[in-house]
């Protein structure tokens, strides 16, 4: 008996100890109740001019004006800047914040589900609000981002989610911006249908005929489920690829060498559907193509080390700048050194870029404006416009540049508590050094 209250109370304790860890103090922001009038500050709009000496007012969550020393709306709270700049809040265009907390761990993940096809599976339901990364993340600007699902061919629907929140619910912002699919690489290339596409045998051992078959169930399922609603069974897996048939939700591919982009494209091409890619370390060869389907490449990292031994120890630091000069629409990601804990990292992602020969502004463009253009969400969050979300930050500086502090954000709105499980620590053993020095 005793040994089994023993057992009882450790399971008990782990399980405190667990949520302990995992449910951050931060109290999410309350909907904004008056206008709020940011004034004396440099306003980066991002999509337009920089506006020194500028005002910005945003209230209901939204902006609803911007110029040069403009006076207040009456009852609005005024926050002086002194001269700090506002930026709109930074996009990390594919994480797993949110589904990912501790990675060795296993009942802090929950980024995939078993099986080989998932289209069903959405992110934002899974992600928790509570996560101490988010708090962490939001900290250095990043405002808004992608909690994508991972395993399988196809993993499932990624999410915008906003870095702040009560509930997930609460957090996201677009549910369903893309299908994620895990293109193979090495095994059977590209075929055409006609190539073997009845060989029962071969499309088990093939992963594009598996995703070909989806395609093809799901176009009969919704045709019949058209012509009969009440005499077709309900498949919520292949009920799921409809906004993806009807050109509502792209497909996001993570594909890396030029066979996977070449057969990626080709797939989007035959199948009539919108393709982004992740990844894209050799888009630039591919350039011709991305460009003449408008498939636009969200870059993993720009923090990882060339991919073949003869390749130059700058190839993934230079590719911004090389998309940009071949005209491919890209943006910035910092996926590839970390799905969670390193998000925070995001603009010195774009930094190296910059110092790699991207134009400053572009890099600054390639974390805000483009990944919410190629994610679908631009008319409201990148970019720093009346009528858009009022998610954005004040800082010391440009935040590209580590020395730059993030001093206030919003999200729709809401004050961000700028606090996490960093600035708690660093508090702690400041203490703890003042009261060894009055101790000598």
């Amino acid at each position: 008996m005793l040994h089994r209250i023993s057992l009882i109370l450790c399971v008990f304790l782990g399980q405190t100890t667990l949520t302990t860890l995992t449910a951050s103090d931060q109290i999410p922001g309350a909907p904004q109740k008056r206008p709020i009038a940011l004034v004396n500050g440099v306003i980066h709009t991002v999509s337009g001019a920089v506006i020194p000496e500028g005002t910005l007012i945003f209230a209901e969550g939204r902006i609803t004006e911007m110029g040069t020393r403009m006076a207040p709306p009456s009852g609005a709270d005024v926050v002086d800047l002194q001269g700090k700049h506002v930026y709109p809040g930074l996009i990390e265009s594919h994480s797993q914040l949110g589904l990912q907390e501790i990675s060795s761990t296993r009942s802090t993940i929950d980024s995939s589900e078993g099986g080989l096809l998932n289209p069903n599976v959405s992110a934002n339901v899974s992600v928790n609000p509570d996560s101490e990364l988010i708090p962490v993340t939001r900290a250095n600007g990043v405002l808004i981002a992608v909690s994508a699902p991972s395993g399988g061919l196809v993993s499932g629907r990624a999410s915008v989610m906003q870095m702040d929140g009560w509930t997930w619910e609460a957090m996201t912002l677009k549910p369903a911006a893309a299908l994620v699919v895990n293109w193979p690489s090495g095994g059977p290339s590209f075929r055409s249908p006609a190539a073997g596409a009845d060989n029962a045998a071969e499309n088990r051992e093939d992963p594009v005929q598996s995703l070909r078959g989806l395609f093809r169930q799901a176009k009969q399922y919704l045709k019949a489920r058209q012509a009969n609603p009440s005499g077709q069974q309900f498949d919520s897996r292949l009920a799921s690829m409809e906004p993806v048939l009807n050109g509502q939700i792209p497909l996001m591919i993570s594909a890396d060498d030029v066979s996977q982009i070449q057969a990626a494209v080709a797939f989007g091409v035959e199948q009539k559907i919108k393709v982004i890619l992740f990844g894209g370390y050799d888009a630039e060869q591919c350039a011709e193509l991305l460009k003449r389907y408008d498939v636009p490449v969200i870059i993993s990292a720009i923090h990882r080390d060339p991919r073949r031994d003869h390749e130059d120890y700058d190839s993934a630091f230079t590719l911004p700048e090389r998309l940009r000069r071949a005209g491919i629409r890209f943006c910035i990601s910092g996926s590839g050194r970390a799905e969670t804990w390193n998000t925070r990292n995001l603009p010195y992602q774009a930094a190296t870029a910059a110092a790699y020969g991207l134009p400053r502004d572009e890099a600054l463009r390639a974390i805000t404006l483009y990944p919410a253009q190629i994610l679908g969400v631009a008319d409201r969050v990148g970019s720093l416009d009346a009528g858009r979300d009022a998610t954005l930050f004040v800082s010391t500086g440009d935040p590209l540049e580590t020395e730059t502090q993030i001093t206030h954000a919003w999200i729709q709105g809401r004050k961000v508590d700028l606090t996490s499980r960093h600035t708690q620590l660093n508090a702690k053993y400041l203490e703890k050094y003042r009261q060894l020095a009055e101790g000598r």
